[in-house]
C-alpha cells in the first residue's frame, strides 16, 4: 500500500530524529569506549594464517605498519549499543523491529567472543573462535530468528521481482537462516580496511530503509535509519587512517541484521545487488579457498578482493571510497527494481 506525500514527510521526520539521535549518542558513547580501550589495551592481534593454514605472507606485509600502532578493536560496540538504546526506547513494534535488533544483539555476541578471546588470547596465531564454531552459533541465531518469522509472523513466501511471490511453507525457515549466516559472514569478509564494511553498510541499510518507508513498514524503516546514524557516527573515526576498528562485534552485528532487514522487506533476492560489494568479497575469499584446496594454487595474490587490490598497488583509501561508489550505484539500482518488480 503506497502513502501520500504528507505521510511521507512527516515519516521522514521521525527517521530523521532516529537517525540523529543514534548518531549524537554513539558521538557520545565514543570516548568513553576510546578511554576504556587504550586503558585496557584492546588491541587486535594480527592473524598470522589462513583459512586454510598457509602464512599470510602478503596480507602481513600490506598491514605491517597498521598493527604496529596499536589500533584498538571491538568499537563496534558504540553503535550497538546506541542502536539498541534508541530502537528500544523510541522505536518499539515487536513485528518490525524485534527481529533486526535481536540479530543485532545475537551477532554481536558472537563476535564479542571472538574479539575477547583475539585480545586477550596469548601465544602466536590467537585469532578468536574457529571458524566452525562462529559458523555454527550465527546458524543457531539465524534458525531461531526463522522460526519466530515463520511461525509467529506467518511468513511463507518470497518474492522473487518481476514474477510473484514463490510460497516455500517452513522452507522460509532455513532460507531465513541463510540469510543471516551469509550476509553475517559477508560483511565481517569485507571488514579489512579503514571505513570499508561501515561504509557500505551505511549505504546498504540506508536503502533499505528507503524501500521500508515506501512499503509503509514505518519502524522498521525508522531501524534502518538508526543504524545509519550510529555507522556515520563510527565513520567519522574510523575513515583513514583509522582510530579504532569494529571488530566481530560490529561486522556480526550488522550484517545478521542487515540480512533480517531483507526478508522483513521481502526483498532478498535484491539484497546481493545492494550488497554486491560484499557478495563479491566473500565470493572472493571462497573461490581463493576453492582454488587453494582442488588446484593448489591461489586466484588473487590475497583474499578477499580487497587485499589483491593492495597487493596490485592500488592505495587503501582508493580502494574504500570506489568500493563506496560502487555500493551507491548497486543500492540505487536495488531501489529501483524494488519499485518496478512489485516489491512495493
Amino acid at each position: 500500500m503506497g502513502i501520500t506525500l504528507a505521510e511521507l514527510t512527516n515519516d521522514l521526520k521521525g527517521t530523521f530524529i532516529l537517525s540523529v539521535g543514534a548518531f549524537m549518542l554513539a558521538m557520545v558513547l565514543t570516548p568513553i569506549y576510546t578511554y576504556l580501550a587504550y586503558k585496557y589495551k584492546f588491541w587486535k592481534k594480527q592473524r598470522t594464517t589462513s583459512t586454510t593454514g598457509e602464512k599470510l605472507t602478503v596480507f602481513n606485509k600490506l598491514h605491517a605498519k597498521k598493527f604496529k600502532r596499536n589500533i584498538p578493536t571491538m568499537a563496534g560496540v558504540i553503535f550497538v549499543v546506541s542502536i539498541t538504546l534508541i530502537t528500544f526506547f523510541f522505536n518499539r513494534n515487536r513485528g518490525q523491529t524485534w527481529l533486526p535488533l535481536a540479530a543485532l544483539a545475537g551477532g554481536a555476541f558472537v563476535g564479542l567472543l571472538d574479539d575477547i578471546i583475539n585480545v586477550r588470547g596469548h601465544g602466536e596465531g590467537v585469532a578468536g573462535l574457529r571458524s566452525s564454531l562462529k559458523f555454527a552459533m550465527i546458524a543457531v541465531i539465524g534458525l531461531v530468528l526463522g522460526w519466530f518469522f515463520y511461525v509467529k509472523l506467518g511468513a511463507t513466501a518470497v518474492h522473487i521481482p518481476f514474477m510473484g511471490d514463490l510460497v516455500l511453507g517452513w522452507l522460509m525457515v532455513p532460507l531465513f537462516a541463510f540469510a543471516v549466516i551469509a550476509t553475517g559472514n559477508a560483511v565481517n569478509i569485507s571488514d579489512g580496511l579503514d571505513g570499508l564494511a561501515g561504509g557500505l553498510a551505511a549505504i546498504a541499510f540506508g536503502s533499505f530503509g528507503i524501500i521500508a518507508m515506501l512499503q509503509s513498514q514505518l519502524l522498521l524503516s525508522g531501524f534502518c535509519f538508526t543504524v545509519v546514524g550510529a555507522l556515520l557516527s563510527y565513520l567519522w573515526f574510523n575513515i583513514y587512517p583509522a582510530r579504532f576498528m569494529m571488530g566481530d562485534v560490529g561486522s556480526f552485528a550488522i550484517g545478521a541484521s542487515l540480512g533480517v532487514v531483507a526478508m522483513l522487506t521481502n526483498t532478498l533476492f535484491l539484497l546481493p545487488i545492494i550488497g554486491i560489494v560484499f557478495v563479491a568479497e566473500a565470493g572472493s575469499s571462497l573461490i581463493q579457498i576453492f582454488s587453494k584446496k582442488v588446484f593448489k594454487r591461489k586466484i588473487f595474490i590475497s583474499a578477499p578482493f580487497h587485499h589483491h587490490l593492495e597487493a596490485t598497488g592500488w592505495p587503501e583509501t582508493k580502494i574504500t571510497m570506489r568500493f563506496w561508489v560502487v555500493g551507491y550505484i548497486a543500492a540505487f539500482i536495488g531501489v529501483l527494481l524494488a519499485l518496478a518488480g512489485g516489491n512495493i
